[in-house]
Order: structure tokens, then C-alpha cells, then sequence
């Protein structure tokens, strides 16, 4: 299973500076995902989910387009040829 992972300039200077990436999870949810992108970008993974293993409160993570946060969080499915999609939140006044 291949799952495309789109990073913002901010975050893919974090994965070598590529903004796509193609990820192989062990598994079939957002949290085997993210554990296969932390296993291969260390740094990225910390900046994504906190010392708990939950995705930083900051951050927004879309698989398809929804929201992980409105339909199953870690637990997510994820698909073969899927696209998730990283940002963090932008704040400022």
C-alpha cells in the first residue's frame, strides 16, 4: 500500500525538503501512517504528534479531504492511494 503525504515549505524542510511524499504504513490507519513517516522522518514525526503518540492540538491532519479530527482521529482509515494532507495552524494578528 503506497499513501501519498502532502507537507507544507514549513514541515518538508523537516523531510529533506520534499513536499510529497510516498509513505508504505504497516497497516490501514492514520496512526500506522504516521508512525511509518516518523520511523523515516524522525524530526517530522515529533513536530506532528506529541510525547503521548496524539496529533498536536496545532496541527490538522485531512485524509481525502475530512478532517481526522470529525471521522476516527488515529484510528482513520487510510487507503491505498490516498492522499493526507499536514498543516499546522496558522495563528497571528
Amino acid at each position: 500500500m503506497s499513501v501519498e503525504v502532502v507537507l507544507p515549505g514549513v514541515l518538508a524542510d523537516l523531510a529533506g525538503g520534499a513536499k510529497h511524499l510516498d509513505v508504505q504504513p504497516a497497516g490501514e490507519t492514520l496512526a500506522d501512517l504516521l508512525d511509518a513517516l516518523a520511523a523515516a522522518h524522525p524530526l517530522l514525526g515529533r513536530r506532528i504528534r506529541d510525547e503521548t503518540g496524539q496529533v498536536r492540538r496545532f496541527v490538522n491532519v485531512y485524509v481525502d479531504g475530512d478532517d481526522v479530527r470529525f471521522c476516527g482521529g488515529l484510528g482513520t482509515a487510510v487507503r491505498d492511494g490516498a492522499q493526507v494532507q499536514v498543516l499546522p495552524s496558522v495563528a497571528g494578528g
